[in-house]
């Protein structure tokens, strides 16, 4: 069996919500289309709107620290500029982040479920077409379906593949495959892709999508099993092109 491209997600606002795609254009040395366009930095972060050069994720609020994060889902409205949050806990917001009152807005909002003993939400920064992303290049993350059954499998339960907040999700491989695809290129429907290296994970695959709830030894697992912490492939866009669900996957170089 070939590979295919079974989902596409994007995750707006840093470690604050994701959303599924049917389909997206991927643009030359570009993250996903507003995927991590903004990020919620904290009081104790070293990023500087007016220099907005790329730093480590440990300088915003993300969900390996404020766990309940995880389960935030996001609409994202392009024409109006505009993203909608959802938590099972808190009301629905709409919010341009892009506005510094809108901006507040999300950090009252997100107070309730962000841990008092570490640095607070502070303000709602982005950094443009360059993307929040975990990597100091602009990524795209691409998870293997047959490696994320090898981990349930080891765990003895299912859980969501979002957990490990991919942008692209691949099946029809074996497990482990893609950990081959570091220094080549990859196909995906018109786009190409150079894979750079294995994702290190963190706290935050702990957690349901559903709940907010740290309920897996996810890296206990990958570490006995596999002796190390990394899941899923960090990617750079080579090759402009339209990517839909269902489009083959195959390396080319």
């Amino acid at each position: 069996m070939s590979a295919y491209l079974t989902e596409i997600w994007r995750h707006p606002i840093k470690s604050c919500g994701r959303e599924t795609l049917t389909r997206v254009l991927l643009t030359e040395n570009r993250t996903l289309p507003w995927d991590r366009r903004w990020a919620i930095a904290h009081e104790a972060s070293a990023y500087d709107p007016e220099n907005p050069a790329w730093v480590a994720c440990a300088n915003f609020a993300r969900a390996a620290k404020a766990p309940m994060m995880q389960a935030i889902t996001a609409r994202c409205h392009m024409a109006y500029g505009t993203v909608t949050l959802s938590h099972p806990k808190l009301q629905d917001l709409t919010i341009d982040p892009d506005k510094p009152e809108d901006g507040a807005d999300l950090i009252q909002w997100i107070m309730p479920i962000s841990p008092g003993n570490r640095a607070l939400p502070a303000t709602v920064v982005r950094n443009g077409l360059r993307g929040m992303t975990d990597t100091d290049f602009p990524s795209i993350s691409i998870i293997n379906l047959g490696s994320h059954r090898a981990v349930e499998t080891k765990l003895g339960r299912l859980i969501s593949p979002g957990r490990w907040r991919p942008n692209l999700i691949v099946d029809g491989l074996e497990p482990w495959t893609e950990r081959d695809w570091i220094g080549k290129r990859i196909r995906v429907g018109l786009a190409e892709l150079e894979v750079r290296e294995n994702i290190v994970r963190c706290l935050a695959t702990s957690t349901s999508v559903s709940t907010g709830q740290r309920d897996t030894d996810t890296l206990g697992a990958l570490e006995s099993g596999w002796g190390h912490r990394e899941f899923g492939v960090y990617a750079v866009v080579t090759k402009t092109g339209d990517i839909n669900q269902a489009d083959q996957v195959e390396v080319i170089g």
